[in-house]
């Protein structure tokens, strides 16, 4: 097969796989670790609340500032929640996309503007994680209004969880999810297909924004799901992370999806007999 021009051959001489394996992949786990361990540190220091998504308004210099700065009310806590969400994005997604960048990183490994390349692709994936991030967050906050005024939806806030949970597990049975699941099981056949010619810059970017496209199409139900576990639980979003990257990344992975969409259904289930 013909690469596009611009990519190098997917094969590499021994001393760049030795670069690979001592630079590139510890670099990339340091990064993710950097992330699991800022978020720690964040749920456990005086501000863990904003991790939370609770109460803004509360107390500390953020409450402060949104009472000080123009538009602070707004602007601040969506500031605040897009610097925790790249946290948690870096966290969990990472792990699962390192199939890609492992073969974007082999396929450029010659070029001299290589990592500023590899450093565009994340760049690109990040950024349509954080947009489903800033639409995550607006959901919330919407739910949380319709809370405040509906008391009788207050009382059955667990109806919101109940949906969230059975919402995911039905979409882990679409066909929307597994054509996206697809796109993400076959990295190097993505970047063939996407990052082609000129301007590899731009395409770099591109690259990986159209990954991040398929990764938010076949895990946005799952992410959803640390709204109802609550988005500082580090413990869940382990477990999360961990499913996604199997899921994903495992030859047997896609035979998770069927028993976890089930387990999710069920979970729903035992909610509504609980409360109803």
């Amino acid at each position: 097969m013909n690469t596009p021009a611009g990519i190098a051959r997917p094969a590499v001489s021994p001393s760049g796989a030795a670069r690979h394996r001592r630079v590139f992949v510890p670099l990339l786990v340091a990064l993710i670790g950097l992330a699991w361990l800022a978020l720690w540190a964040w749920a456990r220091s005086p501000y863990g609340r904003y991790l939370e998504h609770g109460d803004w308004m509360a107390s500390g210099p953020a409450a402060f500032l949104c009472r000080a700065l123009p538009a602070g009310e707004l602007l601040l806590p969506a500031l605040l929640y897009a610097l925790a969400w790249i946290l948690m994005t870096a966290a969990m997604m990472l792990p699962t996309t390192l199939p890609l960048f492992n073969v974007f990183d082999r396929m450029t490994a010659r070029r001299p503007d290589h990592a500023r390349l590899v450093l565009l692709l994340g760049l690109g994936y990040m950024a349509v994680w954080g947009v489903f991030g800033l639409l995550a967050h607006g959901l919330h906050e919407l739910v949380l209004a319709l809370l405040e005024r509906s008391p009788t939806l207050a009382w059955h806030g667990w109806l919101i969880g109940a949906a969230t949970l059975g919402l995911a597990g039905a979409f882990q049975f679409s066909r929307l999810k597994h054509q996206c699941l697809e796109k993400c099981r076959t990295p190097l056949g993505f970047v063939i297909e996407h990052w082609r010619g000129p301007a590899p810059a731009r395409q770099a970017f591109m690259l990986g924004a159209h990954h991040g496209v398929f990764c938010v199409g076949c895990c946005w139900a799952l992410m959803l799901l640390m709204f109802a576990l609550g988005t500082g639980s580090l413990g869940w979003m382990l477990l999360l992370a961990v499913l996604m990257a199997v899921e994903k990344n495992l030859p047997w992975g896609r035979r998770l999806s069927a028993p976890l969409g089930i387990a999710l259904l069920v979970g729903a289930l035992v909610v509504v007999a609980v409360h109803a």
